[in-house]
Formats: C-alpha cells, structure tokens, sequence
C-alpha cells in the first residue's frame, strides 16, 4: 500500500507519499480499506518532532479515518467485511489501508458522507469525553470553547448547544466569529482584541491553549467551575493561584487521547456512538469540512492547517 512518510522533522515539505508494508489484522483488530483521513493539530507536532505514536502504534501520521472493512482479525465478531465504518487511531490514518482495534471502531452515522465521517471520530470523542465524561457539563450552564472555528471547537459549539448549554467561543478574527455563530454559538469573543476573562464567566473550559490561558481561564470560572486542558499551544508552564482555585471550588483536568489504553477508547467510543451519533444523524450537530485534498498532497494541507485560515476540518481523500 502508499502512506504518508514524516521523512525528518520539519515542515510539511517532510511528509512524502511512499510504497510501505501492508497491515495485517492482529486477534482483535480490523483493517480498514481507507476513503479519508482529517488532518489534526496533533499530526503538525508529530511532523514537527514533539509528539511521538505510543508504543506499538503506526509510526504514520493520521488519528482518523473513514472507509470500509477490508479484513477482520481473529476474535471481531462486531464487524464484517464490507462494512462502512470511521474509526478512532493511534496512528496510521495517512494510508490507503490501517489496522486498528474493533474497540476504536465506530459505524457512519445516517446521512453523513462516508468521506466526511473521516472529519467525526477524534472531535466527537475528544469534546464527548472532556466536556461532558469528565467535566459534567449541564444543560443550562454555560461552556467556554477557545479556538471556536477549529475543528474541536466547531463540534464542540454545536453539540453543547445541542444538548442545551449556552456556548461562548473565542475566535481570531470577524469572518470566524460569523461561522461560529452560525454554528450556535451564543457569543463570541476576539482574543485578538478583547481579554475574554473581563467578559465571560463560564462553568466549563476547554482549552487547547495551556500556559498562556492559565490565569485567565482561572479567573473567567463561576464557582464550582471546571476546566479541561486538552492543548499546550500556549505553552506547558505557568502559575496557577492556588487561592483562587480553592475559594472558588475548581477543579482542572489534564487530559489526552491518543495514548489512552484501548479499552478506555472503546468506553469512550462506545459512549460517544450512543449519545452523539443520533444528534448527528438527526442534523443538530453536524460535520464541518473546510477542504477535501487528495491525502498523497498532504504537505498542501498541512500548510493549509499551519496557515490557521480554516474553519473546521480538512480531509485527505483517496
């Protein structure tokens, strides 16, 4: 099969389309004839030299695909050949075929293409479990998205609206606050312009900044307040007042995805295809796509994710 190679760490110019092996099924796995993977900030830091696979995972980039089962590993009585499915990676989703764990393995949900699904897994599962598994958010408080018009956040915004949280998102310019509104954001605040911690108190925070946003977020909580770090854009370090943290009862989260063992994905999976799927099925949440490019010119949507102009997802197509 052809994959996208990281040939060194460096710019999108590294990732090369190349002949690799094929993957074979292990007791337990499936692999999937891939049609579309999505392009995720966490596949610049892999290019970048920041973020290696876990162990034993494919040294490709790519935490998601769309396609149809190829073959079916000892052990899978869940899935059959021929089946059209999206699935949560590890690793391996810039390829024409990947294995993975039937646990991480989740059905197109109705009225989705088959190539936008690939856009579906890493957000569903990522906003699923952060705000809602771990940080409880409620229908009728209010939930603060940073970097509303990214792929995380346009999921994010309209499946909290959904569920029937008001939604705040900080965004970078007037043309995404548009889009982000759009989607069902209640308000949206310019961190170009404006402190969003003078403007919003919110019960929820999720937050791919970090460092940077540390105080702030701190300080733009309610009591009770929950915040969830899923990103170090903003960097790793920063002081957190630990005053201010016990007078107003908060509680922060670290989390991530990717190196999760795989039954702790499958719980998640499991969870996110009974309670998102029918949201997405039924039209109220709904992929975000900002381009399809053929996944042999990934470097071109590399630079397009590097660039920081899109609003929701890009996708590599077969």
């Amino acid at each position: 099969m052809r994959a996208i190679e990281i040939t060194r760490s460096g710019g999108p110019e590294v990732l090369e389309w190349r002949e690799v092996p094929d993957p074979r099924p292990e007791p337990g796995e499936i692999v999937i004839e891939v049609a579309a993977s999505a392009v995720n900030r966490a596949d610049v830091h892999q290019r970048n030299g920041h973020y290696d696979p876990p162990p034993g995972a494919s040294p490709y980039p790519g935490l998601e695909v769309s396609g149809v089962v190829a073959e079916v590993g000892a052990d899978v009585e869940q899935f059959r050949v021929g089946e059209e499915v999206c699935a949560l990676l590890a690793g391996g989703g810039y390829a024409e075929r990947v294995a993975v764990p039937w646990q991480q393995v989740m059905p197109v949900p109705q009225g989705v293409r088959l190539v936008e699904a690939a856009g579906l897994p890493e957000v569903a599962c990522t906003v699923w479990s952060n705000v809602f598994m771990t940080a409880r958010l409620r229908k009728g408080e209010t939930l603060l998205v940073h970097g509303g018009a990214s792929g995380i956040g346009t999921f994010a915004v309209q499946l909290a609206k959904a569920l029937g949280s008001r939604v705040v998102a900080t965004v970078g310019s007037a043309e995404k606050a548009e889009r982000v509104l759009a989607l069902g954001a209640d308000e949206t605040v310019d961190y170009h312009q404006e402190d969003f911690s003078e403007k919003v108190r919110a019960d929820v925070i999720l937050d791919i900044i970090g460092a940077k946003y540390l105080a702030q977020n701190v300080k733009a909580l309610r009591p009770g307040g929950r915040l969830v770090v899923i990103g170090l854009q903003g960097g790793r370090k920063a002081e957190l007042d630990l005053g201010m943290l016990l007078a107003k009862r908060l509680s922060v989260y670290g989390t991530t995805l990717r190196a999760r063992p795989v039954d702790d994905k499958g719980a998640i999976v499991r969870s996110t295809v009974d309670k998102v799927w029918p949201l997405v099925s039924g039209g109220a949440v709904r992929p975000v796509v900002y381009a399809e490019v053929p996944m042999e010119r990934a470097a071109e949507a590399h630079r397009m994710l590097d660039s920081g102009e899109h609003v929701g997802k890009i996708l590599l197509v077969r």
